[in-house]
């Protein structure tokens, strides 16, 4: 089944990860995927790896912190392919040596946050929009983090720059609906991607696991999958919402874990 056929997909973050998944997912289903990423040789890695597959591919380097750099990848969409339907802010995230509690944090990063997190959705949106509207409408897919919903001692800065792009999708949404263009958001919780499983020990990884409602960490297609659904019809009639795919962490009890460990057999 081509769900997306004949449709001409943005993906940031593209060159590995979750970003990677969902680009050789949407392939597959029948779109054409522009790889974008500031890692050139990751980006060109992907794309390859979607032709192989007998799809077809774009790979472009992009600095999300820089406008001109953002255009450029949207309108190499367009040269190319003619067209956008489907585009996913997925690049984001935080320094944790320096995003800290609220009296040690660095400043710098929460202002380089906001750039890297918030700035650049509110900009790949603002310059895909008008292409969108071209083509009859379009589905925009915003990368939050179930750090936008609940409170930590750590990463005051990524919290909160999260919880911006979750009202961000809200305003366009509300905005371009008209216009046909739908803007929804995905929150992940633990994901199992080369990032975590190189930069956390064993024993924490485990605890994340612990705090799942289900017994394993999600893996890059579990978010790549969802994104796919988001891209389609199948999801014509949802937009502005925060979709929160974390194996059931941020909705258990925090006793939850400790009390079935407490439970016989």
């Amino acid at each position: 089944m081509a769900r997306l056929k004949d449709k001409v997909a943005v993906i940031t973050g593209a060159g590995s990860g979750i970003g990677r998944s969902a680009a050789q997912l949407m392939s597959r289903e029948g779109a054409r995927v522009v790889v974008a990423d500031h890692n050139s040789p990751a980006a060109e890695e992907t794309a390859a790896l979607i032709e192989a597959a007998g799809g077809r591919a774009l790979p472009v380097t992009v600095d999300v912190t820089d406008e001109g750099s953002i255009a450029d990848m949207i309108n190499a969409a367009t040269d190319e392919f003619g067209a956008l339907h489907i585009l996913c802010n997925h690049v984001g995230g935080t320094n944790p040596r320096t995003d800290l509690d609220l009296l040690r944090m660095d400043l710098d990063e929460f202002d380089r946050a906001v750039t890297l997190n918030v700035r650049s959705t509110l900009l790949g949106t603002r310059h895909a929009i008008p292409h969108m509207i071209r083509a009859g409408g379009g589905s925009i897919i915003n990368t939050a983090s179930v750090a936008a919903l609940v409170g930590d001692v750590l990463q005051t800065s990524y919290g909160a720059v999260k919880a911006a792009v979750v009202s961000l999708t809200k305003s366009i949404a509300t905005q371009y609906g008209p216009q046909n263009v739908r803007c929804n958001a995905i929150a992940p919780g633990a994901v199992m991607t080369p990032a975590l499983a190189n930069n956390l020990p064993t024993d924490v990884i485990e605890a994340l696991k612990q705090g799942n409602a289900l017994p394993y960490l999600g893996t890059p297609d579990d978010i790549g999958h969802t994104m796919v659904f988001l891209a389609s019809d199948e999801s014509r009639y949802l937009t502005g919402q925060l979709l929160v795919v974390d194996g059931g962490m941020t909705m258990q009890s925090s006793a939850a874990p400790g009390r079935r460990a407490m439970l016989p057999g």
